[in-house]
């Protein structure tokens, strides 16, 4: 009786107690290798140049790269696809992959998984550099993801992820594609600690993608910084966004977003601050808004909106609107611009500050006038309109301004 216990206990082993390490290098096809793999093996992949395209991973295991070995796909070819839950790749370069007007080519493609982990590699040149699919817990993490996309129809995103759920984005370098980040119909990930910079279009783009976290991130001279369409509980926390110039470039553009956070980011040197466009009941909160073209420009169509605790300086404007009604709330912001008086000293300026200038009322209904800003005629018609309020819209105001900045 115990021999048969023995002997059963022997079969329920996991299959991971008989994984094995197997070593390969150029001369061998890694396809046949991972063909030949059980769960749980760990292939070593030497160093060198891989002429070897549209490898399949159809088993859990763990591939490493010793040195970065290259998979190169010469103009031509996708390279890795993870058609296995529970993979683990690391420590390669794939690049080069070809175009294609029919299949989104990618350097490494998550297909229908969950707990794929991508970390430390280098994905160089691909239209597509980490493509993950109706994929689920998956980790991207601590690769470089660079490109040298010139416009937006000859170029993929750097990660793109499409209806999957619960994904970590950590600590990537993404750079030179259409998005740097591309989020379609995804549902409670994190994007944190990443570097996007120099992408044609979006550092980060949001589509159809609710209760998600993007937080500590940095977007750089990307054609804008972050976009968010179409979504709900987003948490937008301790960002920077820098260096977005150009006619239509922001550091976050909202449009038709609801029930979401955005706080202790920092905006600098952007044409557009924040960009909101039918959005309603966001936190704007504790925010540096510094040497911006338009800090913020809020539609008539945003509502329920709160602004408040953050700073505001140096910015040609503070805020513009196309609207007249008072329809979201602005308390407790330091802005540079604000003139009142303080008598009881408590912090908090005893008149209402009004941040939408007459010139920016102007220039939003005739765009050719902002070549008069800065002159002699703007300075008459702004104290004109302190004087006389007829143009600005007298219910958009801070009735709590503070006299210093917050430490943010």
């Amino acid at each position: 009786m115990i021999r048969i216990l023995t002997i059963l206990s022997f079969l329920m082993l996991p299959a991971a107690a008989f994984a094995t390490v197997i070593r390969t290098g150029p001369d061998s096809l890694l396809q046949h290798v991972l063909d030949r793999a059980r769960p749980g093996d760990t292939i070593l992949i030497a160093p060198g140049t891989y002429k070897q395209h549209d490898i399949v991973v159809r088993t859990p295991v763990t591939i490493i790269g010793e040195n970065y070995p290259v998979f190169d796909g010469e103009d031509k070819y996708q390279l890795f696809i993870i058609a296995a839950d529970r993979v683990s790749i690391s420590g390669i370069t794939v690049q080069q992959t070809g175009r294609s007007s029919m299949v989104d080519m990618a350097g490494i493609r998550l297909q229908n998984v969950s707990r794929v982990t991508v970390s430390n590699c280098r994905v160089i040149n691909t239209t597509y550099g980490i493509y993950l699919q109706n994929s689920k817990n998956c980790v991207i993490t601590n690769n470089e993801i660079k490109s040298s996309a010139t416009d937006e129809l000859q170029s993929g995103n750097g990660v793109h992820a499409w209806k999957s759920d619960s994904l970590l984005i950590r600590a990537n370098n993404i750079s030179g594609h259409r998005d740097g980040i591309y989020f379609e119909f995804v549902t409670g990930s994190v994007i944190t600690g990443n570097n996007s910079r120099n992408n044609v279009r979006y550092g980060l783009h949001f589509m159809f993608s609710h209760n998600d976290t993007y937080i500590r991130n940095t977007f750089q001279h990307n054609g804008a910084g972050v976009a968010v369409m179409y979504s709900k509980h987003v948490v937008m926390v301790s960002n920077i966004f820098e260096e977005h110039w150009g006619d239509a470039s922001y550091g976050i553009l909202l449009k038709d977003i609801s029930d979401s956070r955005i706080e202790f980011n920092r905006f600098a040197h952007n044409t557009i601050g924040i960009f909101m466009e039918g959005s309603n009941r966001i936190r704007i909160l504790a925010n540096a808004f510094t040497a911006n073209g338009w800090a913020m420009r809020v539609q008539a169509s945003c509502e329920s909106n709160t602004i408040e605790n953050n700073n505001f300086r140096e910015n040609s404007f503070d805020v513009a609107t196309n609207g007249t009604l008072m329809l979201n709330t602005y308390r407790n912001n330091y802005w540079d611009k604000y003139e009142g008086y303080d008598l009881n000293r408590d912090g908090t300026g005893d008149v209402p500050y009004h941040p939408v200038s007459v010139y920016s009322i102007l220039s939003e209904k005739i765009p050719t006038s902002m070549i008069l800003y800065r002159s002699f005629l703007t300075n008459i018609i702004d104290q004109a309109e302190k004087i006389m309020p007829s143009i600005i819209p007298d219910q958009l105001r801070d009735d709590t301004p503070k006299m210093k900045k917050w430490k943010l």
